[in-house]
């Protein structure tokens, strides 16, 4: 193809119409961080900064592990939609909704057993435990809008509304960080008004949504079906999709952490180093999941109106705007890395260690974004399996490299090692790609 021809394609508008608001939406999370340890950090005791940062590790995990509501619904949603059935896209959102408030009563069910766990897990004071405890007891009853929320972002995302999905979370993470000025600077409610604050805006913010969403409904049109909603075959499958990017996730997670658990054992300096370095990876998720969210619902949509060369297109231009900013990403942690991580850390021993990472962290970019593509590229599609199937094999591969590379170099093996999971996550999805292909000429 020219290269006239492929800037002159149209999903190349399209592409930067729905990724946009996702990066922004993404960048405007740190910020809530930042504002949360600022308020406890004014408190007059340092353990509450450590009860809200286990307590928010604690929730970080507990709803990634659910992240398959929203992925799930996308691509449903975007299939549906494709399809141009507007009464399967009300029932794709219906069913969301009622296995997210399905596990939210589990969640409230088993709180104390979550905590407890998570504890045990986590070791720190017992004044941070205790502090922990309190922001768990208030924060898990936002629950039930968190994982709501999931299933609405899902259904923005496969209509091709990404703007609604920014609305919601500015809205929210604007009014977190305004009621943590009120209930802990005004009120002095410590580590519960940050809590308290957060489990409001959650709520609140999935009013919000719903509203939006009722609106984008009767633009789409359609009817509720309570016989397609509460179908036993298409709620059998959508339980199917989830467990497959359940598992997909729960190993992903654990890859992380395991990192996280096996970088500790160089020591607090080299720990530290890897903390900072990881908020490198967190930035560079920011624009690359814009893409991947793009393509969930370009792909899904495609692929239900029967368009191979649609899709096609989509694949190579989502593709194409991800690596640019890939290598964008590179080239800011290249000449910008050292004072980025003398912003984030005044210790020299641990500014330092993280240089040494560096290299790193600068191939990352390039090396990630295969990954985040094709996850994107099979979401749309619905083809969870492929996704579980590569996971479990990138894992295993991951931990093989964990040992062998580790032995070898110590924590640059560690590095190494998260460089091979990412390049065994987008080689497992490349090589079953014409699958998805397939699905659109079927």
């Amino acid at each position: 193809m020219a290269i006239s021809r492929f800037f002159a394609l149209p999903s190349h508008r399209e592409t930067w119409r729905l990724a946009w608001p996702i990066i922004l939406s993404n960048s405007s999370v740190p910020l809530l961080g930042a504002v949360d340890t600022a308020v406890v950090g004014h408190l007059p005791e340092p353990h509450y900064i450590g009860a809200v940062a286990i307590g928010a590790l604690i929730f970080s995990f507990l709803y990634w592990g659910f992240g398959f509501l929203r992925m799930g619904t996308t691509g449903f949603v975007a299939l549906a939609s494709g399809e141009e059935d507007a009464d399967e896209v009300r029932s794709v959102l219906a069913r969301a909704m009622i296995l997210s408030l399905v596990i939210a009563v589990f969640v409230l069910l088993l709180q104390g057993a979550v905590l407890w766990l998570s504890l045990l897990l986590i070791e720190g004071s017992r004044a941070v435990e205790a502090g922990a405890a309190d922001y768990f007891s208030i924060r898990i009853w936002g629950a039930p809008a968190v994982l709501a929320n999931y299933a609405l972002m899902g259904f923005f995302i496969g209509i091709r509304n990404t703007k609604a999905a920014l609305t919601v979370q500015i809205f929210m993470n604007g009014l977190n960080i305004l009621l943590d000025l009120i209930f802990v600077i005004g009120f002095g409610w410590n580590v519960m008004g940050v809590a308290a604050a957060t489990a409001i805006s959650e709520s609140l913010a999935l009013a919000l949504g719903l509203y939006i969403a009722r609106r984008e409904l009767l633009k789409i049109g359609g009817m509720w079906k309570r016989a397609a909603i509460l179908s036993l075959a298409k709620m059998t499958r959508l339980l199917a999709v989830n467990f497959d990017i359940f598992i997909r996730t729960i190993l992903l997670i654990f890859a992380f952490a395991y990192f996280t658990a096996q970088a500790a054992k160089g020591g607090d300096v080299t720990l530290a180093a890897v903390a900072v370095l990881m908020n490198f990876v967190h930035f560079m998720a920011f624009g690359l999941d814009g893409f991947a969210f793009a393509a969930e619902g370009m792909i899904g949509t495609a692929i239900g109106a029967k368009r191979p060369d649609k899709l096609r297109e989509i694949v190579y231009v989502t593709g194409f705007w991800a690596l640019v900013v890939s290598g964008l990403y590179a080239l800011v942690y290249l000449v910008f890395g050292p004072a980025i991580i003398d912003l984030l850390t005044g210790i020299d021993e641990v500014r330092a260690r993280a240089n040494d990472f560096l290299p790193w962290l600068i191939l990352m970019p390039l090396v990630a974004i295969w990954s985040y593509q094709l996850d994107g590229i099979f979401i749309g599609a619905v083809q969870s399996k492929e996704m579980r199937n590569g996971m479990i094999i990138a894992f295993i591969a991951y931990m093989a490299a964990m040992k062998i590379f580790g032995d070898l170099w110590g924590t640059h093996g560690f590095w190494a090692a998260l460089m091979v999971f990412f390049v065994m996550r987008a080689v497992t999805l490349a090589v079953v790609y014409p699958r998805v292909e397939l699905r659109a000429q079927a």
